[in-house]
């Protein structure tokens, strides 16, 4: 499959990024001389992807400077300066601008350096439509920095996913990026809530799925993630 719109979830205030994030957006902090937002769009134009919808909220004047400077892939702005509204209400608020193919959906805060193929082209090569209503990208715990948590998922034999629950640990973090069918999006009320609850509704019609990713994950998710993804960028350039 070759997807060809994608969002970058931009909107949030980067709280852990601070003080970072006291004078722009968490999409503007740099890593490795490059903003986090540009990260991002590079690897959606390396995939294909030729339409963008980036979310705004947090600097989002600055921001949107930023954005038009870029040629490709084209973007179109999503805005929630009035309101934010976490990452499945920004889904909803974004829906007219997604249209009906699956997309790519990013989080900002994801990077890794890519191989051949790369982890976006995989990934859409193993999204199903007709069994997915979501493939997300996982990286193992084990092949990571900045994600200090238990770890997110279960994989099944069948590549189905099954959170963590009461497990002391997961083999698997959400890596910040996944496929989703905007139909789920259909008729829901513009209101702040988690991308989790169209998550749980997948998991409960087995509609969820992961693919692990080959590269080394970076969550730069505060200043000490953005200064490890740094080094290991150095040392692996």
């Amino acid at each position: 499959m070759k997807i060809k719109r994608a969002m970058a979830m931009a909107a949030g205030l980067g709280t852990r990024m601070r003080p970072l994030t006291n004078e722009r957006c968490k999409a503007m902090v740099e890593v490795g001389g490059k903003t986090l937002i540009d990260w991002t769009l590079d690897k959606f134009q390396a995939a294909g992807v030729e339409q963008t919808v980036v979310n705004v909220h947090h600097f989002a004047d600055a921001l949107e400077e930023q954005l038009a400077r870029r040629s490709q892939p084209e973007i179109i702005i999503s805005d929630e300066r009035d309101q934010l509204l976490e990452t499945g209400g920004g889904l909803v608020r974004a829906a007219p601008l997604l249209g009906q193919s699956p997309v790519f959906v990013a989080n900002i805060d994801a990077l890794w350096i890519d191989g051949t193929p790369s982890e976006l082209d995989k990934l859409a090569s193993a999204f199903n439509p007709d069994r997915m209503d979501f493939l997300l990208l996982l990286a193992p715990m084990d092949h990571q920095l900045g994600f200090d948590g238990s770890g997110d998922f279960f994989l099944e034999s069948g590549g189905q996913l099954r959170r963590r629950g009461s497990a002391e640990r997961a083999p698997y973090a959400y890596a910040g990026v996944q496929i989703m069918n905007p139909r789920l999006l259909v008729g829901r009320q513009i209101e702040p809530f988690s991308t989790n609850l169209l998550w749980n509704e997948a998991l409960e019609k087995g509609r969820i799925f992961g693919h692990v990713m080959n590269a080394f994950w970076m969550h730069v998710g505060d200043p000490h993630a953005r200064d490890a993804a740094e080094w290991q960028l150095e040392r692996r350039s």
